[in-house]
């Protein structure tokens, strides 16, 4: 057999192998072989399936090169950035962090407190707190919602007490990075409490409830405090009140603002999430408090004025009225009471024209309570003496005027005590003519009095708002005041000077300037009196004697216009004053300014009583009738307060009335 390629091959060569066991099912027999040199015989095979075509994977290599590509651009960028951080940037970026992280609030010193003579709070300090907030806490990105400061603000607003708008306004404020706003201030740790548990329950609330929103999570609270006035509007007058920026707003508050308020101080601290990290440490400066102030008025004196005076005023439907009262030999003010007054806890309910001191800012023309400078000039002058006659018609022409008594009457045969103890307005003409030649140097006399008792400057005492009075000098006086002044019309004074007057007379004819305050107290505990008052001579002390043995007969005598004031077992010296007023509101003469000045006890005087009521409109409106009880009244309570025992010795009783 030949192969395709034409050549001849040699015979393959068959190797016998062992013998195979014969296949069942040919008997076991053998089948022969192929011969030498013939093709072997295929054996027939048996369909299979076709078999599946392999996947062949590509390359890991060019993925793994692109990965590594993109981390190393990666890295790169974050080592890029770290160098620009912490190399390049490094202090901006870490002043921005502090300043971030870090915040600084002030911590407000604590208003000292304002006691009476004896240590008895008049204006103290509670603890209290800012209602505070950080607007950033309330934008979307924190909140999730748009209206978070409308929400809050409509939670905190009957709380806190402010109006909604109010509120949202400064929990949205045009400056986005603002991190500190106040939303209420000085308010009592009941309504810090009540917005703590709010806001706990609401966080509470938000833990489980997903659709909850703690809209209060930004606020918080700064320690401060709250003015309380423990007495309620007893000598709101003198105290005075303090407004919402904690500042003084009247009377010895906003006098001695800068004493009372103290040093704030400050405190740094880390925060995160406006809330304080203890771990990170602060830096605290302390508040230094203000010092404490001791007046010189006597609580319970001051009470009994207070109360007389008030109740007076609506039994004659009076516009005001105020008492003085003052040690005659310190000029320490014991009292100083007004009505109608205010209670500076709640100025909401207060009228603005009785938040003040009438008693040293009201200018008035005080009456017949004057006439005591012209006797006392009169005295001092050698022009008369007490027993000198005088005798008064029942009318008098002076000037362009014609002039009479309160009451009408016929000629008045009187001794100069006599004039002083009837008030009679012409028999003061006629006293205080004797001063010079001429009416003109009468004048120049009188008024030269009239300033020394302090009347036309003010008393010393710096309050807020007082009024010095009105007093021209002599040469611009017209032709009615030449004849008006000498019984106390045509200038005016406040309360303070008219009593600082009769308690010059009382201190043997010494002016001592009045006083209001006895020291301070610091922080450090130690006490710093006031600088002792001014003393001036205006009299000589036997001048004064006589005078207020003079006054003694206005009080005592049957025929005197004081007998109302009369102290049983004491001896009083006071005079009565019947003005007429004028109105404030028009500048004409309306109505009256009723009156009366005292001391006692007269021989050894101890106190002195002023008492002034403007327009009294029911009842009688003469000075010995509405006040001459008043002064009774506080003067029996100053003297067994301050335990002031009467001397016992009998009274001068001098002449009203003489013979002709």
């Amino acid at each position: 057999m030949s192969d395709t390629s034409g050549e001849r091959q040699p015979p393959r060569r068959r190797v016998p192998g062992p013998a195979k066991p014969s296949r069942p099912g040919n008997g076991g027999r053998r089948q022969p072989g192929p011969g030498p040199g013939a093709r072997p015989v295929r054996r027939p095979q048996q369909a299979r399936p076709a078999a599946a075509r392999p996947l062949r994977l590509g390359s890991p290599r060019p993925r793994l090169r692109l990965v590594s590509l993109a981390l190393t651009l990666v890295l790169l960028a974050f080592v890029v950035r770290l160098l620009q951080v912490q190399a390049v940037d490094a202090s901006a970026y870490a002043a921005k962090a502090e300043q971030n992280r870090y915040v600084v609030h002030t911590l407000a010193a604590e208003r000292g407190g304002i006691t009476d003579r004896n240590g008895v709070a008049l204006a103290i300090s509670e603890d209290a707190y800012d209602i505070t907030a950080d607007p950033t806490m309330f934008t979307r990105k924190q909140l999730g919602i748009d209206d978070g400061p409308e929400r809050a603000a409509a939670l905190l607003a009957p709380i806190v007490g402010q109006d909604q708008d109010t509120l949202v306004r400064k929990l949205r404020p045009a400056n986005k990075d603002l991190r500190y706003v106040k939303l209420a201030g000085r308010r009592t740790p009941q309504v810090w409490n009540q917005i703590k548990d709010l806001r706990s329950a609401l966080a509470r609330k938000a833990n489980t409830d997903k659709t909850t929103v703690n809209v209060l999570a930004g606020v918080f609270s700064d320690p401060s405090s709250k003015r309380v006035y423990p007495n309620g509007d007893l000598a709101a007058g003198i105290l005075g009140w303090v407004n919402a920026e904690g500042k003084g707003g009247g009377g010895i508050e906003q006098q001695l603002n800068r004493t009372l308020t103290g040093t704030d101080g400050k405190i740094r601290y880390a925060q995160s999430g406006g809330r304080e990290v203890p771990t990170a440490g602060s830096t605290e400066t302390p508040a230094v408090p203000g010092a404490d102030v001791e007046l010189t008025i006597d609580r319970d004196i001051q009470w009994a004025a207070q109360n007389a005076i008030t109740e007076q005023v609506k039994k004659s439907k009076a516009d005001r009225g105020y008492v003085v009262v003052q040690d005659t030999r310190t000029g320490e003010i014991l009292a100083m009471a007004d009505s109608p007054g205010f209670d500076p806890n709640d100025l909401s309910k207060a009228d603005s024209a009785a938040m003040g001191n009438p008693a040293l800012q009201d200018a008035y023309e005080p009456g017949s309570t004057a006439k005591v400078m012209s006797m006392s000039a009169v005295l001092e002058e050698n022009a008369a003496t007490p027993l000198t006659h005088v005798v008064v018609p029942n009318r008098l022409h002076r000037g362009d005027r014609l002039f009479q008594d309160d009451v009408d009457h016929g000629t008045w045969y009187l001794t100069l005590n006599g004039v002083l103890a009837k008030s009679s307005n012409i028999g003061t003409i006629l006293a205080a003519g004797q001063l010079g030649k001429t009416q003109r140097e009468a004048n120049d006399v009188l008024y030269s009095y009239l300033k020394k008792f302090g009347l036309g400057s003010y008393t010393g005492l710096g309050f807020p708002g007082e009024t010095k009075g009105i007093l021209a000098p002599a040469d611009k006086w017209s032709t009615s005041q030449q004849y008006t002044i000498p019984f106390g019309q045509g200038m005016s004074l406040n309360a303070m000077q008219a009593a600082s007057v009769y308690s010059t007379i009382a201190n043997g004819g010494v002016r001592v300037g009045p006083t209001l305050v006895r020291g301070t107290e610091g922080a450090d505990g130690r006490f710093t009196p006031s600088a002792k008052p001014e003393k001036t001579r205006v009299i000589s002390e036997k001048t004064a004697k006589t005078v207020a043995q003079m006054l003694e007969s206005v009080v005592d005598d049957r025929e005197g216009t004081g007998t109302k004031a009369r102290i049983p077992g004491y001896r009083v010296a006071g005079k009565t004053g019947t003005a007429n007023r004028v109105d404030p509101a028009t500048g004409k003469y309306r109505g009256y300014t009723s009156s009366f000045a005292g001391f006692a006890p007269a021989d050894s005087p101890r106190i002195t009583v002023y008492c002034a009521i403007q327009n009294a409109t029911a009842g009688s409106y003469f000075g010995g009738q509405i006040c001459g009880p008043i002064y009774k009244q506080v003067m029996e309570f100053a003297l067994k307060t301050l335990q002031i025992p009467p001397t016992g010795a009998k009274a001068a009783n001098l002449p009203v009335t003489y013979k002709p």
